[in-house]
């Protein structure tokens, strides 16, 4: 599980759709922006990255999994809020949540970086400054035992 029910959910987007498998609690950048009209029909697109997140801006903090199936053979299970891939993805602009997808050892009031594979960690990189690791909240605590912290997520980052 990446994230626990403690959440304050203040503003979501459902504008983008995911085409990676990806758990919730990971933050996913903007891909491919639609515009006018094209956003009710063809949504843009926001993707996971698995290196670093150079040049990326964060879309937001995912809140369902996203999974890979075959359903004409097995059906998405509805009670766990299960996205097939390219469905619209629920992205977490505002509010704040407790999630176990962290890196590092962050601090209370730590700015919260967006690291490879859409981890958050507290520590910017250390070559390339705030582009080349882009700040997507801040820390509310420390992580607890089992590796859970609470973030705030704040986008866009002010």
């Amino acid at each position: 599980m990446a994230l626990k029910g403690d959440r304050h959910i203040v503003q979501t987007e459902i504008s983008f759709s995911l085409s990676d498998v990806a758990e919730r609690g990971v933050v996913v950048m903007y891909s491919v922006a639609g515009s006018g009209h094209a956003l009710a029909d063809a949504a843009g697109t926001v993707t996971l990255l698995a290196a670093n997140s150079s040049g990326n801006k964060p879309a937001g903090l995912l809140l369902n999994d996203f999974v890979s199936i075959d359903q004409t053979v097995t059906h998405r299970n509805w009670h766990k809020d299960v996205q097939v891939l390219g469905e619209r993805a629920t992205l977490l602009r505002k509010g704040w949540v407790v999630s176990n997808k962290i890196t590092g050892t962050p601090t209370l009031g730590a700015t919260a970086y967006v690291a490879a594979s859409g981890l958050m960690t507290p520590s910017k990189h250390a070559t390339g400054g705030e582009a080349m690791t882009p700040k997507c909240g801040e820390f509310m605590g420390i992580k607890d035992e089992d590796g859970y912290c609470k973030v705030a997520i704040e986008l866009p980052a002010i």
